[in-house]
Order: structure tokens, then sequence, then C-alpha cells
């Protein structure tokens, strides 16, 4: 998971998914042999707060998934509200802090009994720690620093290809859907011009294709250019 604590980063993990997953995703060696093991890993992540609120329950009690925490030292956007007892980057910046330790440490029945908590919640409530994560902590957010970040991941899936023997500089398997695609539109354009009938796709594929066109029969077969409405 990737876990940047600066909302100019939301970004990021779905840039890192296509680097990482992309070039990574293969199952035969740079040699063309069938691989032992599985490769790639799956890359996933939200900007801090945003993701405690939707997949931090998964990576505290759930299945093991490492983590990226990477924060930044100075805001770019400062915030300071009299009354506050701090401002909104500290604010940000205790949960980047805090997050990291509760994966590492968790929460023991024993310390859940100090807190008089209730028997029946205590197995709930309990945090087994030993989780793995990396903090990153940029001094500022400015293309220098965004440079270094995307070269260490740029380095880490070159690494990891080279371990695992495989070639993470092709993408073959994205042109399997692009070929089956251009079927499609064929066969689309066929059936709306002409009428044919939906041939050469499996079961599943063709009930789908058989529903669509008819549920689109009002779909001009040779419109002219038509734009929606700004």
């Amino acid at each position: 998971a990737i876990l940047p604590y600066s909302q100019a980063l939301e970004k990021l993990a779905p840039h890192i998914q296509q680097v990482s997953m992309e070039s990574n995703g293969k199952g035969v060696s740079i040699d063309g042999l069938p691989l032992p093991f599985e490769t790639g890993e799956i890359d996933f992540g939200e900007p801090g707060t945003n993701g405690q609120h939707s997949f931090y329950q998964l990576i505290h009690q759930g299945r093991v998934i490492p983590c990226d925490f990477i924060g930044v030292m100075k805001s770019q956007q400062p915030v300071y509200l009299r009354g506050e007892v701090v401002n909104n980057h500290d604010e940000l910046m205790s949960n980047f802090f805090a997050q990291p330790d509760a994966l590492a440490y968790g929460k023991t029945p024993e310390q859940l009994k100090k807190e008089n908590v209730s028997e029946h919640l205590i197995p709930h409530k309990i945090f087994t720690g030993n989780r793995p994560s990396l903090s990153i902590l940029l001094p500022t957010l400015d293309a220098y620093r965004i440079g270094q970040l995307l070269a260490i991941y740029e380095h880490r899936v070159a690494v990891q290809g080279f371990i695992w023997g495989i070639n993470s500089f092709d993408q073959w398997g994205v042109e399997l859907g692009k070929s089956l695609a251009t079927q499609v539109r064929k066969q689309l354009h066929a059936s709306r011009v002409n009428g044919e009938a939906v041939e050469g796709f499996n079961f599943s594929t063709k009930t789908l294709l058989t529903r669509y066109l008819k549920e689109t029969s009002d779909v001009p077969a040779d419109p002219s250019t038509l734009l929606p409405k700004i």
C-alpha cells in the first residue's frame, strides 16, 4: 500500500500501480520458461486520512499488507486556527507518525484490560503488531524530491524483475484485451449497420453482447457527428 500524507500526491499510488503491475505481472522468465512462483505485487493506495477511513481496517487487523508511509515536513498550504491545539499540517503528520507505530507494536490483551475494556470486546480490539511498513519523510514537496521518490519506486520495480528473472520492460498482457476489443468493435458495427447476429464469441460474451445490442437498439447505425451538450 502506498500511503502519502499529502493531497498533492493523490495520483502517486495509481502511477506506481501502473509502473509496477504492468512491468512485473509476468508468468514466464525472460527466457520464456514458466515460472514456479508468482511475480508482481498488488499496489494500491490513497492519501493518508482518506485511506484510514476506507481500507486501514484491513491493514491493521486483516491480512498482512506492507505499507509505504510518505510524509512531508513542510506544508504547501499551512492553516493556523486560533484555539486549535496544533495547525492543520501537524494534525495530518500526527497520523503519519502514529500509523506505523500501530502496525509495528499493535495492542495486547493486557493493555486493553488496563484500559478497562469490556471482556467481550477485548478479542475485537487486539492488534497483533509485527506488520511491515516503511516511512519516507521528505523535507519539502518539490520537483527534485518527487523525482527522488519516483526513482525509488522505478528502481525497486527493476530490481524485482532482475531477482525474479523476468523482463520488466514488456507488457504483452495488455495486447490480448486490445485485440479482443477490436473483434468486438467490428461485431458492434456489423450488428448495428447490417443487422448481423453476434457470432464467433464464447457463450458468456455472446449473451452479453446480444443483450447490450438489444437494449441500445435506438443508437443510430450511421449517425452524423454528435457531441455532448456543455
